[in-house]
């Protein structure tokens, strides 16, 4: 402040005519210092005092860096599902509506989606000063408003902020308008300037967000809520169907799941696993808790059952993601999302997956066919789960939930693998032979509706020379598989649980007239009795044809040949909590009143810690080339901050 002393000395030089310039110590006015923050910590709030949320706020990383959300969910509910008059609306007009897609606030929960950036207030300011806000970087893919009068206004070239503002510190939203797509034309990341101007001089600072990775679930995170789809119809198999949702829901509420099924109703793809990827994005709220937004993945095929993701499920903190290439114009089974699980968390050889990692498979026959590029590019650019592929030539339908999955456990890793064990499988037939049961019938389920059960024998099963040779085949293809994953996650021999299984080039006979909707591999209708004809070789056998007894045709076996499950695939089953598994139906030879294949399953897994449970897929899901986890989908909890999670939770 000014003394007497210098105020003295001003009054007589004015007196004298002298022309001096005053002296600096009465007229310098503090220099402008703009102090731009975000919630760098992750904490949920702003710090504008202390310096928790300064340090690192220009760069990011997995650990530190604030987050926002790409805004995509529908909070108010205001996106048309249907053109005027009820016209059907296209793929692309379906997935252009978001909250993100307009140039407003919808609401407290759509304010609630924002991330915050404050200034601090700026005291001393010349009453011309003036702010104004820009993004310097992915300003195409980021919006961005302040809070002016108690309203939220999208910021643009032309908004400024007074010095009354400045000086009591202005507050700002950030969204996004997609996920990341692609991390080679935008990496997620938002750098927001405040830059202030007044006679005094220009100041400037700037804070760098990025956009919360979409993730996938893993099984460490618990089952909140079962989706399955629902069909209409008298045939037989269809009110089988029906059957099985209603013993799902009795088996979600005994393993302590309270909220209702979610059911798929209007299109009848009963591969409920394959058209949609649950997956989620979250960032911290100002109570501590994480804001997670579920997010449904599309599959990226021309597939009608992914239009019901946005008419029924889009809503407050749902959004829907889709391809926009020329993948949704195909049908290309390994883009069906039972051919993506996911990894728990883990740390091995200097890599970290603090959300899991993600497995997919890809036919490496030669053929070249892989899952879709533009969603492996988009899975990848989230920069955390980095897609794993693993060979699943060897499968007809070639997706990898027919042979491995992952499973809570008391382990280092605090999770195991589960794969099929088709040599084991082998062996649970050749004792039962040995044993003198040779005449036991292969299978001991039922007909249904003149349906005729199968007939072969476990002798009859045992001398198709494709039997063993085709399993020995899966054997070492899953082998060549595990080895990857060891190698990939530092899995021991201790952490794996093998599960008897048997594979087969097609399926039993029982299938014959059977009309369940096949899982393809190729394009073609989506109509079930399209598909029907498009897999009717896969349904008459092993090798498509069969002796008057049942029993398969001996033929050599190919070095790689597609198979699917013969016996119900166990480990295409659900988690439906930490200790409770849900396995398809065995329906193995019975021998001394037990189903020897669904005592060695149950014993697996038992030893594991887990309690397992059966529901009957055969006529729904088994003879299409499913099981029970192909026809349904699991919303897991992720309320988890995705930077914190520890392999063990």
């Amino acid at each position: 402040m000014r003394t007497r002393h210098a105020r003295q000395a001003l009054v007589a030089l004015t007196a004298t005519g002298a022309v001096l310039a005053p002296p600096a110590l009465a007229y310098a006015e503090e220099p402008l210092r703009v102090d731009l923050r975000a919630d760098v910590d992750r904490d949920g709030r702003v710090d504008l005092t202390g310096g928790t949320d300064t340090a690192g706020e220009d760069t990011w990383s997995v650990g530190r860096g604030a987050v926002f959300l790409p805004n995509i969910d529908d909070d108010s509910k205001r996106c048309p599902t249907t053109g005027p008059g009820g016209r059907r609306l296209s793929d692309t007009q379906l997935a252009a509506c978001n909250d993100a897609s307009d140039k407003r606030v919808n609401g407290g929960a759509d304010a609630a989606d924002l991330a915050r950036v404050r200034s601090v207030p700026m005291t001393n300011l010349p009453s011309d000063a003036k702010g104004s806000i820009k993004v310097t970087t992915g300003a195409e893919q980021t919006r961005v408003f302040v809070k002016q009068n108690g309203a939220w206004k999208p910021v643009t070239s032309q908004t400024r902020l007074t010095a009354a503002e400045l000086r009591s510190g202005a507050e700002f939203g950030v969204e996004g308008k997609d996920v990341i797509r692609n991390s080679a034309k935008w990496d997620g990341r938002a750098a927001i300037r405040l830059k202030v101007t007044a006679s005094s001089g220009t100041a400037a600072d700037t804070v760098i967000l990025r956009a919360a990775p979409l993730l996938t679930h893993h099984a460490l995170q618990d089952t909140q809520q079962l989706m399955v789809t629902k069909v209409r119809g008298n045939e037989a198999w269809a009110k089988h169907q029906r059957t099985f949702v209603k013993n799902l829901e009795k088996e979600a509420q005994r393993a302590g799941i309270t909220k209702p099924l979610v059911t798929f109703e209007k299109y009848g793809d009963i591969w409920a696993q394959d058209f949609v990827e649950p997956a989620y994005l979250n960032m911290t709220e100002p109570d501590g808790r994480q804001r997670t937004m579920r997010v449904m993945l599309r599959s990226a095929q021309d597939r009608e059952a992914g239009r019901e993701l946005y008419e029924k499920l889009r809503g407050p903190n749902i959004g829907v993601v889709q391809a926009t290439g020329r993948d949704m114009q195909g049908w290309e089974t390994l883009n069906s999302y039972g051919n993506l699980e996911t990894i728990p968390p883990y740390t091995h050889q200097g890599r970290s997956f603090p959300a899991g990692r993600i497995i997919m498979g890809e036919r490496k026959d030669g053929s070249g066919v892989r899952p879709s590029k533009e969603i492996r590019t988009l899975l990848k650019s989230q920069g955390l789960q980095d897609p794993l592929l693993l060979d699943t030539s060897w499968l007809h339908v070639g997706h990898v939930d027919e042979f491995v999955q992952f499973l809570p456990a008391d382990t280092p890793q605090g999770w195991r693998i589960g794969v099929a064990d088709p040599q084991a499988g082998v062996r649970l037939l050749k004792d039962a032979q040995q044993d003198g049961h040779g005449a036991a019938k292969m299978f001991s389920v039922p007909g249904l509706n003149g349906v005729a059960a199968p007939k072969e024998t476990v002798d009859q099963a045992l001398a198709s020379p494709r039997l063993v040779s085709d399993n020995t085949m899966a054997a070492q293809k899953i082998a060549a598989n595990l080895k990857v994953l060891k190698r990939e996650t530092g899995v021991t021999d201790d952490e794996i649980v093998r599960v008897p299984a048997l594979y087969t080039r097609g399926t039993n006979d029982a299938g014959a007239g059977a009309r369940v909707p096949l899982l393809r591999r190729l394009g073609g209708s989506a109509d079930p009795e399209a598909a029907e004809k498009h897999g009717q070789q896969q349904l008459l056998g092993r090798d498509g044809n069969r002796t008057a007894e049942g029993a398969p045709s001996p033929a050599p076996a190919a070095e790689t040949v597609e198979t699917s499950a013969y016996v119900p695939g166990a480990v295409n089953g659900v988690l439906l909590s930490r200790d409770r598994y849900l396995a398809p139906r065995q329906w193995g030879p019975v021998i001394g009143g037990k189903d020897i294949f669904t005592e060695a399953v149950t014993a697996a897994y038992t030893h594991v810690g887990l309690k397992v449970s059966y529901v009957d897929d055969w006529y729904t899901y088994h003879l299409g080339m499913g099981e029970i986890h192909c026809g349904t989908n699991t919303l897991r909890d992720a309320s988890a901050a995705w930077w914190k999670q520890a392999a063990r939770q």
